[in-house]
């Protein structure tokens, strides 16, 4: 992939822009490790954690792509656009309607899911820094699209119900996009981008056509009533 910008261009708009939004990053790891405490509470909780994906893709498109990425790349108006529709789209179906029900899972869905959480949370971050992409030039979860987006998918398996198809687009594409770039910068932690957007989508799709997909919301997750 032809890239309009050096691999040391995008590291640098990532120190620039950490920098610029501290301690925000802290914030967003916060609000990660909420969101997955309260699957382990009431069903009534969801709105909450539709609120912080809506909140973590909001700020991505607003601030991320529109206010640092476009200064070496144009299509982050695109990006951003696009990031700010995912943000809605959470915000409606997640808090507005509360047609996503997150419960802590304890079958390969759960596994999985928790798998994405992790990798995206710490074992990124630390695959960064042996990398040489450390803190302030590092993708930070929770404000930067590559470990949220895999952070979204684990979020997305701890889901009870049918999940709409539509609502993975966007993630989906940024998986694609975001690791054949990554292979192009070096940024080789984002090879987990690839197999959280394709898997994550694969089993949610999956589900939703399957006769466990329909019985799932009614098994009993160990979570507290």
């Amino acid at each position: 992939m032809d890239l309009p910008f050096t691999t040391e261009q995008f590291l640098g708009v990532f120190r620039d822009y950490n920098r610029a939004i501290w301690p925000i990053q802290i914030a967003a790891v916060l609000l990660g490790l909420g969101a997955i405490g309260l699957t382990f509470r009431r069903p009534s909780w969801s709105r909450t954690i539709g609120g912080v994906l809506a909140a973590f893709w909001g700020w991505m498109g607003a601030v991320y792509h529109l206010m640092f990425f476009r200064e070496i790349n144009s299509a982050a108006v695109l990006f951003g656009v696009l990031f700010l529709v995912q943000g809605l789209l959470f915000a409606y179906v997640g808090s507005v309607r509360n047609d996503l029900t997150f419960r802590a899972r304890a079958d390969l869905y759960g596994w999985v899911g928790g798998l994405f959480m992790a990798y995206a949370l710490v074992i990124y971050p630390v695959i960064g820094a042996h990398l040489g992409h450390g803190y302030p030039q590092a993708p930070m979860f929770g404000v930067a699209p590559c470990p949220t987006t895999i952070f979204t998918f684990g979020l997305l398996l701890w889901t009870t119900g049918r999940v709409p198809g539509w609502l993975l687009v966007i993630p989906t594409l940024w998986a694609l996009i975001g690791f054949n770039a990554a292979l192009t910068l070096g940024i080789f932690e984002d090879i987990g981008l690839l197999v959280a957007g394709l898997l994550g989508a694969g089993l949610l799709l999956y589900d939703n056509h399957s006769d466990h997909g329909t019985r799932k919301s009614k098994a009993s997750t160990g979570a507290t009533a």
